[in-house]
């Protein structure tokens, strides 16, 4: 009985009466500063980057109050300028809040440079499939007098001879020189 009657008492229902409005006040007022420190509602469009250097890109993004990290440059694409956005995330036209930080792929200079692999005294064929796996274009193909047809005798580049093992970018065209299957006295 002693705690039906402390429930009903004027002393715990005084302390009721004050701890319901102060625990609603502190839950709004934890609301409202929620609400003023996260900028809830306000956000920035992302602006398109594409096809811009670093330099304009830099400056777009600080007068829209956002930031942003360069976090791949290894693909390059000659269909856009050095050092231009290629790709972006988040992508353009997104609402994001202030001080993002936006990331970006960018192209670099030119291609990587890849190990001309040795392709000599093999086929032809092989010699291209060679080649193009490793990022190589074949080029021109002549013939010169060999027993050995469809042999790769030589490879040239800017028609000059170059040696297997040789740092080359890749895309580069690589010319063959083949043996023709006829013998030379």
């Amino acid at each position: 009985m002693g705690l039906l009657r402390f429930l009903f008492s004027k002393t715990f229902l005084r302390q009721i009466a004050l701890t319901i409005p102060v625990s609603i006040g502190i839950i709004y007022g934890t609301l409202y500063l929620l609400k003023i420190s996260t900028h809830h509602n306000e956000f920035i469009n992302v602006p398109n980057l594409n096809r811009l250097g670093l330099e304009e890109v830099s400056k777009v993004l600080k007068e829209a109050s956002l930031r942003y990290e360069v976090i791949d440059s290894a693909h390059y694409n000659p269909n856009y300028s050095p050092f231009s956005v290629i790709e972006q995330t988040p992508v353009a036209g997104s609402q994001v809040k202030e001080d993002r930080k936006i990331y970006l792929t960018v192209n670099p200079s030119n291609y990587r440079k890849v190990t001309l692999p040795n392709v000599i005294q093999i086929t032809q064929r092989s010699a291209v499939a060679t080649l193009k796996a490793v990022g190589l274009e074949v080029g021109q193909i002549t013939y010169r007098d060999n027993i050995g047809k469809d042999m790769v005798l030589q490879l040239r580049l800017n028609n000059k001879p170059i040696v297997p093992g040789t740092m080359v970018p890749k895309m580069t065209s690589i010319d063959l020189v083949l043996g023709n299957g006829i013998r030379t006295p």
